[in-house]
């Protein structure tokens, strides 16, 4: 019997790879806090999971360490519209991202915890536990 890991981690590895990028977009707008004329981007995670999730296609990988996640994210990449405007047209927040990150942050660890559980689980039928 042949062990389908797709379907087996559910949607974790689309989930954690969404939150690397995702992690990666809050980062770059904590990096330019004092940039002028930066504009503060975020990821719409939820619509992206859910548009892979109907495509049901495993996200593809182009080279052995990438994911061709790029398309599909540029159309859900968002600029943010920060509550208190900056003089040099900066649109960075910092204390609302860090807030951000340290929420995807977490959310990250639970997709990695899920995927560890699962495979726990699948160690644990291979042996007949």
């Amino acid at each position: 019997m042949a062990i389908n890991f797709d379907t087996a981690l559910g949607i974790h590895p689309q989930a954690l790879a969404l939150r690397e990028k995702r992690g990666e977009l809050l980062a770059a707008n904590l990096a330019n806090a004092d940039t002028p004329g930066y504009k503060a981007r975020d990821l719409d995670f939820k619509s992206v999971l859910k548009q892979n999730m109907q495509l049901a296609q495993p996200m593809e990988r182009t080279q052995a360490n990438h994911l061709s996640i790029q398309r599909s994210l540029q159309s859900h990449v968002m600029y943010s519209n920060p509550m208190q405007a900056s003089l040099d047209g900066n649109t960075v927040e910092a204390n609302v991202e860090q807030a951000k990150y340290a929420e995807n942050a977490v959310q990250y660890q639970a997709s990695l915890q899920f995927v560890g559980g699962h495979f726990s689980e699948l160690m644990m039928a291979l042996r007949g536990q």
